[in-house]
């Protein structure tokens, strides 16, 4: 891709994705983007059919980044998730605006699919026997309330190291959430 593509592709995105941070989609015009991008109209319908076509092809390549993360071949729930989670910090601006923006849920769920069909892969290496359903319970289980868990450091604006979260993550998906709350209290 030519450089000047790549350039005014980047500051549309970026023009977006700030006024999304402040406004609903559904309040954002494309002239407006053109006119705080400082490009015309033209250009930006050469790549972007409208601004939900925009959002879509930046969540797709967000998703493009995070296949690339490569996990240790014996990984833990922690370093799994530390690995997607220093990801999500890097683009933090980006991952606030995909996952608060609504009706935004393709994105959540393609973020999933990236994340379980890392997992599967490992489980059927481990446990040759293990059904897809099972795969499927257990994975929707564990990914939904991890998502929940990123989405409430989301909200609270990355408060936490990557670490940290991670170490959550594992702790609740390893052993629950009666071993996770109660455990202070029976040291």
């Amino acid at each position: 891709m030519d450089r000047r593509v790549k350039y005014t592709k980047k500051i549309i995105k970026d023009t977006f994705i700030d006024i999304l941070s402040k406004k609903e989609i559904n309040k954002i015009t494309v002239s407006e983007i053109c006119k705080k991008a400082d490009i015309n109209r033209a250009t930006f319908y050469r790549y972007y059919f409208d601004v939900y076509d925009l959002l879509d092809k930046i969540g797709k390549d967000f998703l493009e980044e995070l296949k690339t993360v490569t996990i240790k071949e014996n990984y833990t729930v922690a370093s799994f998730s530390k690995e997607f989670l220093k990801v999500l910090l890097e683009n933090k601006e980006l991952i606030k605006v995909l996952f608060n923006t609504n009706n935004n849920l393709s994105f959540l769920n393609d973020f999933l699919e990236v994340v379980f069909e890392k997992c599967q892969e490992k489980w059927l290496k481990e446990i040759p026997d293990i059904s897809n359903e099972e795969i499927e319970y257990a994975s929707i289980f564990m990914f939904n309330g991890a998502l929940g868990v990123i989405n409430f450091w989301l909200k609270n604006d990355f408060d936490k190291s990557v670490d940290e979260i991670a170490n959550i993550i594992e702790k609740l998906s390893y052993y629950g959430t009666r071993n996770y709350i109660y455990r202070k209290r029976e040291a």
